[in-house]
Order: C-alpha cells, then structure tokens, then sequence
C-alpha cells in the first residue's frame, strides 16, 4: 500500500472494502474530532509522530517528532519505539521493542490507539466506537453518558422494590498542581492509578464511572447509608496512605467526597440525587478537602 496517498492520511473514510483484511489502529484518546479515526496497517513500516514526515501525524507536544514505528512481523505487527522523549507503551507496559496483539492498547505520548487485528477489523471497528461511546478511553471505566443512564434505571428498580441506594460524588484533590508539578503525562497517570486502586475495592455490581475532569461517581446498589459511609472513608484513607510513583518520583494523593442516598421509601429523581451528591462533594472541599460529608 502506497503510504503517501490521500487514503492513507485521512484514515477512516476510503479503506472500508479493504478493512476485513487489514489490521487498523483506532484513535481513542484524546476525545475530540479525531477520535474514533482508523488507520489502515499495511505490509509496509508505519512511522508514528510529531513530523510532517510521518505516515500517522499527532500534533500532540508529548509525542515525539518520530516517536514510533510499527511494522508487519511474519506473524502479527510490532512495535518499535524510535527512542521518544516520553516512550512507548503497550498497555500500559513501557517497551522499546515488541509485539503488538488484537485488542492491546498503543499509548504514544499523550494519545492512545486501540489495535485491531482479527478475523473481522470491520466489526470489531464498530464494536470500539461503540465501546467509546459509554467507557473513558483513560481510565477504561464507564464515561457519564452511561452514568447517567445507569443511575436513573437503579433509582426506578430502588422506588419500584423500595431498595436503598446510595450515590458518591468525588474527585482529586489539588489536581492543578499535580499536574504542575508531574506535567500532564503525570496527571493522565495519576487519575488512572486512582481509577485502579478504587476499582479494585468496590464490587463488581456497584458503577465506578468518570464523570468528568478529575471528578468521579460511584453508585453503590442495595447500600445504604451507613454502609455507603463506611466505603467511602475506607477509600478516602486508603488512597491517603498510598504512595504512587511516575518516572521515579513518589508523589502522594488525595480526595474529597459527597455522600447521597435514598431509601425507595420516597420518590426520588435521578438529578436530584446527583445535586445532592455534588452539593456534599463541594461542602468536602470547602472544609478543607481529604474528607467525606454525607
């Protein structure tokens, strides 16, 4: 394939015959009017960058002029890191030389592509954009557009079966001057080991979801709130005790929260439960951050 034709540069528009066939590399992150774009992977290199030069051009100043390369291997596609200033990952594993499978995550300075190289690339292209229409492609969990649809189906089955339910608000405190002191590569990393150590301490049926920013939610099914109270200061101290690391240097974090919930007992609107949420999260920050109110 010729990588100096209109068709390799606009990407995601005059390949679609050919896409069952060829692997593809789907921009996901930076939201914006190019995410969702498609790269089409042929036999010859792909050199990924900041320079005209490139055959994938990124205007991002955290990428390199030519920060990496992918090439066709006898089996599957890999990935050379052409010694950038910030690296190249692999779901999120740092590599100067490796392969790259079917579904696995290019993280290239601040933007993040997903590779897609199985039997089906057009379906599986449209499964990703689907997928990017409900999960925070930074963090990997559920974006607000789900939020929002998930809170307001739990607080109709919550009034309908008269169950509780309980709604967290909160977010990163300080969260300019991480990004000051780290850059924004920093504080991309920050709010996903944030993301990580929470949803590991959180069960499976409760929604852990990006609402935007720094600012989180988390709806806890069958709580009340009491037990919601419990969770959060659990939380709130675990990640104060938390020593996280980005390029060798510890840094420490912490939150503030707002704490809602319902009863069932009373009818309840989802927006209504959100403001009061929100209100508590503010009430947090203005006593002085790193507490919960409720």
């Amino acid at each position: 394939m010729d990588k100096g034709t209109d068709t390799w540069k606009t990407g995601p528009t005059r390949l679609l015959s050919k896409t069952n066939q060829q692997a593809c590399l789907v921009h996901i992150y930076p939201s914006g009017p190019t995410m969702g774009q498609r790269f089409p992977l042929g036999t010859e290199p792909v050199v990924i960058g900041r320079g005209d030069d490139c055959d994938v051009r990124l205007g991002d100043h955290s990428v390199s002029r030519r920060h990496a390369r992918l090439e066709r291997l006898a089996e599957g596609y890999g990935v050379h890191d052409l010694q950038s200033t910030n690296g190249t990952f692999v779901n999120d594993r740092p590599t100067s030389e490796g392969p790259i499978g079917d579904g696995d995550y290019l993280r290239i300075g601040n933007c993040i592509f997903r590779f897609l190289a199985g039997g089906n690339v057009e379906a599986e292209y449209h499964e990703e954009i689907y997928r990017l229409t409900i999960i925070d492609a930074l963090t990997g969990i559920h974006n607000k557009r789900y939020f929002l649809e998930f809170l307001d189906r739990e607080v109709t089955r919550s009034g309908r079966h008269a169950r509780p339910l309980s709604l967290v608000m909160f977010d990163l405190d300080q969260f300019k001057a991480i990004n000051d002191d780290l850059g924004h590569l920093g504080g991309d990393q920050a709010l996903r080991d944030l993301v990580n150590l929470i949803k590991n301490n959180v069960r499976r049926e409760d929604l852990l979801a990006r609402f935007g920013g720094e600012e989180f939610a988390l709806v806890l099914v069958e709580t009340h709130l009491s037990g919601a109270l419990e969770l959060t200061e659990r939380l709130r101290r675990l990640i104060e005790q938390q020593v996280f690391e980005f390029e060798s240097k510890r840094y420490s974090l912490t939150i503030s929260l707002g704490v809602a919930a319902i009863t069932g007992a009373d009818e309840s609107r989802p927006s209504e439960l959100l403001r009061r949420a929100d209100d508590k999260l503010f009430e947090a920050k203005r006593a002085g951050r790193n507490r919960v109110c409720s």
